[in-house]
């Protein structure tokens, strides 16, 4: 077993020696320097990077954020994925529920702290439910947004202190809607109904864009967020 600091550097490497990779072959290099201490964290706004990670490591734990506010399509896209991909979904909850989070700091926290919100649904469970491992890999992509243009195929995650990949950073939504195409991936249905980026259900947190909008301009409309606070 390696260190935490061989990790950092192994990370350091695979950063600049894979930039060129395909998804593939990163997923591939994750699996074989990994193993079971290798997740994919998904959204489930689509099962692309889960069903890459399928193809070269079967079995591959997929970990869900189940924050209490998805909308129905969301977690319904989870057990489809669940059910018909070669995966292990495992589904991370806060540590309190809507209504004990709503006791605590009062109804719709999404809209008047929407970092703490987050923070507490989203950040929390998240880094607990990493402790297991040593990388995980998300879905970013560099053209998601501005805050994401700079997003490393492989990096060092300092405030985990885990290997953070992004095996489709340097995909195009073309790129990704042609692998889609070509492989029958599940995607979110809320896709097809306009929606470019899914997040929590309340319409604080994700709304249709309009036309012209980058793709996450729906999600925190208005407020000047972002991110989630996962990623930061």
């Amino acid at each position: 077993m390696t260190s935490t600091v061989d990790h950092e550097a192994i990370a350091t490497a695979a950063g600049r020696d894979l930039e060129e990779a395909s998804a593939q072959d990163v997923l591939r290099w994750a699996a074989e320097t990994f193993g079971k201490r290798f997740c994919v964290t998904s959204s489930m706004e689509d099962a692309v990077v889960a069903h890459l990670a399928s193809s070269v490591f079967p079995g591959v734990d997929v970990v869900f954020l189940d924050t209490g506010y998805h909308f129905a399509e969301t977690i319904g896209t989870r057990d489809a994925v669940a059910a018909v991909m070669p995966v292990n979904v495992i589904t991370l909850t806060p540590l309190q529920t809507v209504a004990e989070q709503d006791a605590q700091y009062g109804p719709q926290l999404h809209d008047r702290d929407p970092d703490l919100c987050c923070s507490l649904r989203k950040v929390e469970p998240l880094n607990r439910g990493l402790g297991g491992y040593d990388a995980w890999a998300t879905g970013l992509r560099r053209d998601e947004s501005p805050t994401r243009a700079d997003t490393p195929v492989v990096s060092w995650d300092p405030k985990r202190r885990k290997v953070k990949i992004a095996p489709i950073a340097r995909w195009t939504q073309e790129d990704v809607d042609a692998y889609v195409a070509a492989n029958g991936v599940l995607l979110n249905p809320l896709l097809w109904e306009g929606y470019t980026s899914v997040g929590c259900s309340p319409l604080s947190c994700t709304r249709k864009p309009v036309e012209g909008e980058e793709a996450r301009a729906g999600r925190w409309a208005g407020s000047g967020k972002t991110e989630c606070g996962i990623h930061l």
